[in-house]
């Protein structure tokens, strides 16, 4: 089989919308069945990175990096299709998400520490 080439999100919406119908999937792909998939879907992604170190995390064998790209697809997967079901824009959602923490976490403050919004000093 030839994949289809998938160019953009609005593509691969229509591509898994589209295998899922061909397999008449529909009634299983809820939105509390879809929710509950991806996160089963996250924590594998997890698995290839156990018990390694910081530096061996940014190094990963061949083997390790396929893992996780096969897991960072199937997140992809289900996250697009899950926003397909609620007609939710993941770019537009995405940017103001970029929006509202550019707010809420300003350089000035921000820049060098991982500290939460409500920690920041009020001055």
């Amino acid at each position: 089989m030839i994949p289809h080439k998938i160019d953009s999100l609005a593509t691969l919406r229509l591509r898994i919308r589209e295998f899922a119908q061909a397999r008449a999937w529909e009634s299983y792909h809820t939105p509390k069945n879809l929710v509950m998939a991806l996160s089963v879907e996250a924590a594998e992604l997890l698995e290839p990175f156990q018990w390694l170190t910081a530096e061996q995390s940014q190094h990963l064998s061949a083997d390790q990096h396929e893992a996780v790209r096969q897991e960072i697809a199937d997140v992809l997967i289900y996250l697009t299709r899950l926003a397909d079901l609620l007609d939710i824009d993941l770019l537009e959602a995405a940017a103001d998400k970029l929006a509202l923490n550019a707010r809420k976490y300003p350089v000035e403050k921000a820049h060098g520490n991982a500290l939460k919004s409500t920690d920041f000093s009020n001055d």
